[in-house]
């Protein structure tokens, strides 16, 4: 099976990978403006995401592994590999193990270690959903609102939200699969992987995904990594200070 993908523009082939409950639609705006500057964009939905296939397994061996044959199939190689929190863990590990075929890598606010589990009251959130009876986003939301009290991470969440048919609603994740192995999205990338082509961190001023004590691992499997930080953002970076996550990125892989 085949991953989903928005394929936007022309030109050199540029992947961009969502984080966890994401999906490649939450790209779109950035996709279209990187495809005016001469790249051909491919937003991925990654399994048990967005419009790809759902699968019982679900680790970042899996997810590699579904980048690999999506660039199998559609013959992409020197690629540019962008990927965001959980995305950024898959490109990570792609990149270690497949480095003939990326050529830049970026990895939006996440680092290589382990990360504990810390999505219990979201997902306790979106399980409390009950679309026997929620007719409507908003209901949607006033649900969600008693777990998830941030109107951007609600906003984030509901993106999610589509009409199976007249009146009623559904989730495009997986949520069942995705509940049961959480714990799998913040395994740490073995140890032993390296990757040494060039390579850029972009975190949040605001965010405590990559903290000072990440600088040396993120070193140790990618020497040539530089690490910049986008200001006035968290960890929804290229959402939250979108001007300056694109100018960051475009410096480095021109």
């Amino acid at each position: 099976m085949i991953l989903h993908a928005n394929i936007i523009g022309k030109g050199r082939p540029f992947i961009i990978l969502h984080g966890f409950l994401g999906m490649s639609d939450n790209w779109k705006t950035l996709g279209r403006q990187f495809s005016e500057k001469g790249f051909q964009m491919h937003l991925i939905d990654q399994r048990n995401h967005g419009r790809s296939f759902w699968n019982d397994t679900f680790n970042y061996d899996v997810l590699a592994e579904d980048l690999k044959h999506y660039c199998d199939t559609n013959g992409l190689k020197d690629i540019v590999l962008l990927g965001h929190s959980m995305g950024g863990k898959t490109a990570m590990l792609f990149a270690t193990k497949h480095p003939e075929l990326v050529s830049k890598l970026l990895i939006a606010d996440i680092s290589p270690r382990f990360y504990p589990i810390h999505h219990e009251a979201i997902l306790e959130g979106l399980s409390a959903l009950d679309f026997n009876t929620i007719t409507s986003r908003g209901e949607a939301d006033r649900t969600l609102s008693a777990y998830v009290p941030d109107i951007g991470t609600r906003q984030f969440l509901l993106k999610n939200l589509y009409w199976i048919e007249k009146g009623k609603l559904a989730l495009r994740i997986n949520l069942e699969v995705l509940k049961h192995e959480v714990a799998e999205i913040g395994e740490a990338l073995p140890p032993q992987n390296l990757f040494h082509k060039d390579c850029l961190f972009l975190r949040g001023d605001r965010s405590e995904y990559i903290g000072v004590e990440d600088e040396t691992i993120i070193s140790n499997h990618f020497p040539k990594a530089e690490i910049i930080t986008i200001a006035n953002s968290g960890h929804w970076l290229h959402a939250e200070n979108p001007k300056d996550f694109f100018e960051a990125v475009l410096k480095f892989v021109d």
